[in-house]
């Protein structure tokens, strides 16, 4: 049996027959096979494939490469303007066609342009620095029963890591204290300002790592001497008008004073360093001297961060190892063992963990929507001028017989689809401009109005009008150019050959797909806010005012809090540290009745006077309430803390030592609450002590009659005024409190909602036109069917199975990604709904009225057409 010859990779051979010049064909092609017989024999056959390959590649080249046909001696400018003309007067022919096109995908361009803005603004948060790569954020992962992430450091983490070791070029420390309070004088006035942003104690190194310039003074003595702050120049002039603000005297809630001694330049909109008040970190110790302190090794207070500038040459790894020895040296005998870390600059803005303003899925979520809405109006592009194909069959016919080659008409319908792109970018490219102060208002974000000089986003509008050309325009094209002359002058073209019923299907399936699991996403995102407001939280939260306290004597609190209780409308006050459910909370170890060891979870402490339990109208179970007391005596505990110690019955509790603080606050159990929701839904419910300590307290509780709330506020204020006349006068309700645990899922809502209705809008434009064709090509159809007997419902039905069916494949496709999608964004919730059928049937029911709607009035009124005019028809 004679052996069978090598044979190279066919395609490739294939290829290079394609391109290679007739009259160097045979003799390049011997030389190819021989070259790839001499490495079969030699080397095997698949290394013999992969060489040939590169044989062919490399010889795609000017000088080997076949010349172009001439195009009728057209000149390129002749060509394209060729080109343009016929493709405008096309256009123009077919003007509900060209609307449709135009309408989806400047509707979905104009959502990917201002998605990208979105995004990009986002990705380059703080990346202005000049040394961005290097600088880091220690954090801490505190590991208990459970792990936690706190973007926080102990304050003397900073001052170990500067003395004892060379890893950072800088170091520094910064506390920040948010919804500030700052008094000064002005024309002898004195002026009270809420900055909620507040102002940071900073050490000047800060100012060596963070590139953000000073105007007036200087970096390294500017923040030398304590009580000495260094401004913006927005708040200088905010504060001073025309004024020198150098020399100025500022204070926080009239009672701790800064020098200002220098200007800084203001802040970019694109940093999460928001402070715009730097106090010198020497001052710390007059504000919090437990926190100022190198002994204050026991606890993190939010707020408290540390920075790093690393060597070229230091690897945060070797910087983590190097802080392990300090969590047994400084906490040998804490249960709560900490973990420092090094945080990117770059992973500060989204990383959700640790105080991210974002998560990086969201991220993804938006630009995945945007290539939805994107492939969303190519695919209508791509439905109807596959459907448009039999009225241009005709002509493509005639220009094939009268010389015009595949390759110059596929340029033709390229060219096409291209003047529709571009005229849909430049109507996205005015529209996105007009929509930036919605956006900005929307996602709460600074996109500036001129954000179109921005090269990046250039780049990217060029890059998108060639992409949304190729997708639209390359596979009608194919199809148009791929008719044969005589079936198309004859008119004897099959479906098929014009694109096929199942390529239409096809791609209606995936449209509605998309759009199905958008509004599934809707559905479910509704659903979890909707019980994240109707949840019972253990406690009344309804007509209650937190109101923010104006000194610190327990005698002026419980003075006030009397004159409270005095005013018509108001039921219960209390004196509390924060609500039951607060964003901020005191979260302490504990030791436990005899044990010497201190437990490994961490209490949530709820520091506040014995009118709490009645005015929050807490469920006691056991036990009894607090006596009033100006210090720590007795503790109230709710179920989640007998839990975690092992009870199960609450009356074994009652008596036992609770010893919190490191020991500085004890007492007995003396009752048990309820569960109560202490956060978010988000996260469990923590264990919890309620205690009395007076010198903690920050807020009052004031618990309002629900029918008179305004008059109310307005007496309250009134008697704060009397008061505190030089103290701001600062309330909250406690239902808005909770609700802005929920902003960030509420703004996702939003957007998916607002680009969900993009989606299917879209989708409906395309499903009108592709209705529009079929009713015309069906007219004929209809009279006879109509004439035979045909009733109303069964014309309804000629049309309606159709899209039915889709649909239904369309939801098969869409119910497991919609629900893959969305029971990964439900486990970001600890308490969370279920997803029941009922969310997929509400999707599908809204997918079949929407289509019902849009397709409704052109299929009556096909329906109810005279017969007679229907058989007349051409």
């Amino acid at each position: 049996m004679s052996k069978r010859q090598p044979a190279p990779p066919k395609l490739f051979l294939r290829f290079f027959r394609w391109f290679c010049h007739p009259r160097m064909l045979d003799y390049i092609e011997g030389d190819l096979i021989e070259v790839y017989e001499r490495n079969f024999k030699t080397l095997g056959k698949g290394k013999a494939d992969w060489r040939f390959i590169l044989d062919v590649l490399l010889l795609f080249r000017p000088g080997i490469i076949r010349p172009r046909k001439p195009y009728q001696n057209l000149t390129p400018y002749g060509m394209y303007r060729s080109y343009f003309k016929i493709g405008w007067r096309t256009i123009l022919r077919n003007k509900e066609y060209t609307f449709i096109n135009i309408a989806g995908l400047a509707l979905s361009v104009t959502c990917c342009i201002l998605i990208f803005a979105l995004v990009k603004h986002h990705l380059s948060f703080d990346d202005f620095h000049e040394n961005k790569d290097r600088i880091y954020r220690v954090v801490t992962e505190q590991h208990r029963e459970t792990v936690s992430f706190v973007n926080s450091v102990p304050s003397p983490l900073g001052e170990v890591l500067r003395e004892n070791h060379t890893y950072g070029e800088q170091v520094a420390r910064m506390y920040h204290e948010s919804n500030a309070v700052i008094t000064f004088e002005r024309n002898g006035a004195l002026q009270l300002i809420k900055e909620p942003n507040g102002f940071a104690f900073t050490e000047s190194a800060f100012f060596e790592i963070f590139n953000f310039p000073l105007i007036k003074g200087s970096i390294k003595t500017a923040l030398s001497e304590p009580n000495t702050a260094i401004i913006t120049e927005r708040l200088a002039k905010k504060y001073f008008g025309e004024q020198d603000p150098v020399g100025q005297v500022i204070s926080y809630d009239n009672f701790l004073p800064f020098t200002i001694t220098g200007v800084l330049g203001d802040l970019p909109e694109k940093t999460d360093i928001k402070p715009e008040i730097f106090v010198s970190y020497s001052t710390l110790k007059d504000f919090n001297p437990w926190l100022a302190s190198d002994h204050a090794w026991g606890g993190i207070s939010s707020g408290m961060y540390c920075y790093t500038l690393l060597r070229p040459e230091v690897s945060p790894a070797e910087v983590e190892e190097a802080l392990k020895p300090y969590v047994k040296q400084f906490r040998p005998e804490s249960k709560n063992v900490h973990h420092y870390k090094l945080q990117a600059l770059s992973d500060i803005h989204f990383n959700g963990k640790y105080g991210g303003a974002m998560e990086k899925s969201d991220i993804g979520i938006l630009t995945s929507i945007g290539i939805f809405l994107l492939l969303t109006a190519c695919v209508n592009f791509v439905n109807l001028a596959t459907a448009h194909a039999l009225k241009r069959s005709k002509e493509v016919g005639v220009r094939k017989v009268l010389g015009s080659f595949r390759g110059q008409l596929f340029w033709q319908f390229i060219f096409e689809t291209a003047i529709i792109s571009t005229i849909s970018i430049l109507i996205a490219f005015v529209t996105s401009l007009a929509l930036v102060p919605y956006v900005n208002d929307f996602f709460s974000v600074r996109i500036p109005d001129n954000f179109f000089a921005d090269s990046t986003l250039l780049l990217f509008i060029f890059g998108l009008n060639i992409l949304v050309t190729l997708l639209a325009g390359c596979y009608p094209a194919l199809i148009l150019t791929g008719f044969k002359p005589v079936q198309a002058l004859k008119g004897k073209l099959s479906m098929q050959q014009m694109g096929g019923f199942n390529t239409r299907r096809s791609l209606i399936v995936a449209q509605f797909a998309i759009s199905q699991v958008l509004i599934i996403g809707v559905i479910v995102i509704m659903n979890q806010l909707r019980f994240t407001r109707q949840a019972e939280l253990g406690f009344d939260k309804e007509s209650i005012v937190m109101v923010s306290l104006g000194g610190d004597s327990l005698k002026t609190m419980n003075a006030l809090k009397n004159e409270f209780l005095r005013l018509p409308g108001i039921e219960k006050v209390s004196l509390c540290y924060q609500a039951p459910a607060s964003g901020n909370s005191w979260n302490n170890s504990i030791r436990f009745g005899s044990d010497t060891e201190e437990v490994n979870f961490l209490t949530n402490m709820k520091l506040a006077d014995s009118d709490y339990i009645p005015t929050f109208d807490l469920e006691l179970l056991a036990g009894r309430n607090l006596t009033p007391s100006d210090t720590v005596r007795e503790m109230v505990v709710n179920e989640a803390m007998l839990q975690s110690l092992g009870f199960t019955s609450y009356e074994e509790a009652l008596g036992e030592m609770v010893y919190a603080n490191g020991g500085n606050m004890k007492g007995p159990i003396v009752g048990v609450v309820r569960n109560f929701h202490d956060r978010s839904l988000h996260q469990g419910i923590s264990a919890t002590i309620i205690t009395t300590a007076s010198g903690m307290y920050s807020n009052f509780a004031i618990k309002i009659n629900g029918n008179s709330v305004k008059a109310t506020l307005e007496k309250i204020q009134q008697l704060w005024e009397e008061q505190y006349p030089n103290k701001l006068f600062e309330y909250s309700f406690l239902d808005d409190n909770i609700a802005q645990f929920y902003d960030a899922e509420d703004t996702l809502l939003r957007g998916i909602q607002f680009f969900s209705a993009i989606a299917v809008f879209i989708g409906c434009m395309g499903l009108y036109g592709l209705v529009s064709f079929m009713i015309s090509q069906k007219t004929k159809e209809v009279g006879i069917r109509k004439v035979m007997g045909g009733g109303v419902m069964h014309i309804i039905w000629l049309f309606g199975q159709e899209f039915i069916r889709l649909i239904l494949i369309a939801f098969l496709v869409a119910a497991p990604i919609g629900w893959w999608f969305m029971n990964g964004w439900l486990q970001d919730f600890e308490f969370k709904i279920q997803l029941d059928m009922w969310t997929f049937v509400t999707a599908i029911g809204a997918s079949l009225l929407i289509a019902a709607l849009t397709v409704g009035y052109q299929v009556l009124r096909v329906a109810y057409i005279n017969p007679v005019l229907s058989l007349k028809t051409e």
